[in-house]
């Protein structure tokens, strides 16, 4: 999936060849005032990836062959059922986000809570249990990650995932979009969700030190209601780290593109094919309209 100024691309790869799906996109920033101002934009383009990145699977797994799909669960077709197929499609993919961000939230914000606060001694000492926290946060992430890459279907999507960047590195820097002018481009991407994540791991334990609040489940609320704020700041930093190229975006962006080498693989020649002609139907007319 590729993403423009104002086109969105699937693309998949078929034994017939490539399925493309191309809609036009109307920006979150001009749907309301609000999510054009810093901060705000995060959290709003937050979400606004989530729904996305939902739909380009499910249109993914609808170009397998009908015998190597997977059979519709009984909540699925009891929603096709009672509803049109549109307003089904909304609601299953609706749950998926749901379910997909309050899986987040269990493994990154909730179980480091809980964990620490088992530990003795920590329960008072908010700045020690704070930097507790944040290193079972990303040992949790690293793992998560790690056990995801083992898998067989992981490792396909994480190649993808590689050629998707070698495709943007080559289009950055003005060259054609071919295979050979792609593959030996790098597969570590300073806007790379990836990193997204992995900020919004580090600026939690930042504001994770000012909550001192020892109850485990009140310290667990609090962290829910300042989420918004950590992933509206996470997303100006990797904002600003995207746009310059200098010694304090490198080693902001350091950590993060260490994650990437466990979520992006080196694709063949045909997921590079894939990932340009992705990028080739998203861009613009107008020369310069799709800088960051």
């Amino acid at each position: 999936m590729m993403l423009g100024p104002d086109k969105r691309a699937i693309v998949c790869r078929t034994e017939d060849g490539f399925v493309e799906k191309v809609t036009p996109v109307k920006p979150v920033k001009d749907r309301f005032f609000l999510w054009r101002l810093p901060f705000f934009r995060g959290i709003a383009g937050f979400f606004s990836a989530m729904v996305n990145g939902v739909k380009a699977i499910s249109f993914s797994a609808d170009q397998l062959p009908e015998d190597m799909q997977e059979q519709p669960g009984k909540l699925d077709l009891w929603i096709e059922r009672h509803f049109s197929d549109e307003t089904a499609q909304k609601i299953i993919i609706g749950i998926a986000v749901v379910l997909g961000i309050a899986l987040s939230l269990l493994l990154f914000l909730l179980l480091p809570t809980v964990i620490v606060g088992f530990i003795p001694g920590l329960k008072e000492s908010f700045y020690w249990r704070t930097l507790v926290e944040g290193i079972v946060k990303i040992a949790i992430f690293f793992v998560y990650l790690l056990l995801c890459s083992r898998l067989k279907d992981m490792k396909r999507l994480f190649a993808y995932h590689g050629a998707e960047h070698k495709t943007i590195f080559c289009y950055e820097k003005g060259l054609p979009l071919t295979v050979e002018n792609v593959r030996p481009q790098g597969k570590l991407h300073p806007r790379c969700g990836t990193s997204f994540i992995f900020v919004v791991l580090i600026i939690s334990i930042f504001t994770g030190s000012f909550i001192h609040v020892s109850d485990t489940i009140a310290r667990t609320g609090l962290k829910l209601l300042i989420l918004p704020v950590i992933v509206g700041v996470s997303y100006e930093i990797n904002r600003w780290v995207g746009r310059h190229d200098n010694v304090l975006s490198s080693i902001l962006s350091w950590p993060g593109k260490q994650m990437q080498r466990i979520t992006t693989n080196e694709p063949d020649d045909g997921m590079i094919e894939c990932a340009i002609r992705a990028l080739e139907l998203v861009i613009p007319e107008e020369a310069g309209s799709d800088k960051w």
